[in-house]
């Protein structure tokens, strides 16, 4: 319809006419072409990012979350410039035999492999194949990632691999275990070093959300690992996540948790009010806030970003929505002072008070955004956790046993 306003209708060109007519005739015909593909293109921008507005709305006020108007993270744009003849790295990421950091390792390669960089997964020779997210790393090799197992800290092995022009370490806990990847990044004049490292490193306080400017505890692995890296003087950039989750970790301590009590009837002791804050993110976007480096260049290098989605919620909201994707009502959630329970080990998989960092530093320099909503993912994850069988296994629940019974049931 825009054409037919645009372009009316005209009888053929008589080619016998001035050529310069002519020539000044398709000019002005594909400037025009050029100004309505752009208002067309703006115009479906503006309907998908009101129906993301409206989807993000649709859990209501009481949910806690971020309304913030999403939109296409920087990451997901270079995949567009890399095709438009952007640089591609010969990445190496180093690997544990964690879970959680082993989804976080699935998805980054993924991502990096499909945006056409050269991949090297070192994985720790410990890890068990057999067990999610590592059975589905063939998945990788289907990409073209190159799949190895070594020990990470032997300069051996990496001399085996190669050069590389960015590193991803998603190993380190300590100066001993990335001094050898380290040495040898600096040795291969890397172009990013970027460190997997954790936003539990933060001293405990009372302001949130946590910034990246927050005091640290000294004595922790992940600040050894960062102090090394800058006094090497790499590119390097370090990357705090909190509280992962995904379809493919084994690491399923902080929802199994809910998940497990909801399913069965049981009571949820909660330790706390129940109205601490907690993020909650997902091991993709922790994947690309990493692989947005690629991108930044030297705006993300010598400095610490914290890692985690900008969406919010409070204890308590999470077993309602926990128990609405169950399809069963809310349980009874029983409050509890952990201060005045006395327990052998600790039960609850959060804290007992707000506890979480924003990502704005990674939004504003990175380009980054949040590509996963909580709730959507809950749904998907819940189905994960029923087909392996995790509604019908007998389970006992002697914590909760010994909390429940020096807890009043009305608090």
């Amino acid at each position: 319809r825009l054409l037919s306003i645009v372009l009316p209708s005209r009888p053929p060109m008589d080619f016998s006419t001035n050529k310069r007519t002519v020539i000044a005739s398709i000019l002005l015909n594909a400037v025009l072409l050029l100004i309505v593909a752009m208002r067309a293109v703006d115009s479906r921008r503006g309907v998908l990012e009101t129906s993301l507005r409206g989807a993000k709305s649709h859990m209501g006020a009481s949910s806690m979350f971020s309304t913030a108007s999403p939109h296409i993270s920087r990451f997901s744009r270079s995949r567009a410039s890399l095709a438009a003849n952007a640089d591609r790295f010969k990445v190496l990421i180093l690997q544990n035999k964690g879970g959680g950091h082993g989804e976080i390792g699935y998805h980054l390669a993924s991502q990096l492999a499909t945006d056409g960089h050269a991949v090297t997964l070192l994985g720790d020779p410990a890890t068990k194949k057999d067990k999610l997210p590592f059975s589905r790393y063939g998945d990788l090799m289907g990409k073209g990632v190159t799949i190895k197992y070594g020990d990470a800290c032997s300069p051996g092995t990496l001399q085996e691999l190669g050069e590389f022009d960015a590193v991803f370490d998603n190993i380190s806990k300590g100066k001993d275990s990335c001094k050898v990847a380290a040495d040898k990044a600096k040795e291969w004049g890397v172009k990013h070093y970027a460190y997997v490292s954790s936003a539990g490193m933060y001293k405990p306080g009372v302001i949130f959300p946590m910034s990246e400017s927050l005091p640290v505890k000294e004595s922790a692995g992940q600040k050894e690992v960062e102090d090394y890296l800058n006094s090497l003087g790499l590119p390097w950039s370090s990357f705090r996540p909190q509280y992962i989750y995904g379809p493919l970790t084994n690491k399923r301590d902080y929802l199994d948790y809910f998940f497990d009590r909801i399913v069965r009837g049981r009571p949820v002791p909660v330790a706390g009010n129940g109205q601490q804050l907690v993020t909650l993110t997902h091991a993709a976007d922790v994947a690309s806030m990493l692989g947005s480096v690629l991108d930044a260049g030297e705006k993300a290098h010598m400095k610490v970003f914290n890692c985690a989605t900008d969406q919010l919620i409070t204890v308590d909201d999470l077993i309602h929505v926990c128990a609405k994707i169950a399809g069963v009502p809310t349980p009874r959630i029983v409050h509890y002072d952990p201060k005045k329970v006395k327990l052998e080990k600790k039960a609850f998989p959060f804290r007992d008070s707000n506890f979480f960092v924003a990502p704005d530093r990674a939004k504003a320099e990175l380009g980054w955004s949040c590509q996963h909503d909580l709730e959507k993912e809950l749904k998907a994850y819940f189905e994960g956790y029923r087909a392996l069988g995790k509604t019908e296994k007998d389970m006992s629940f002697p914590i909760d046993d010994t909390i429940l019974g020096q807890v009043p049931q009305h608090v």
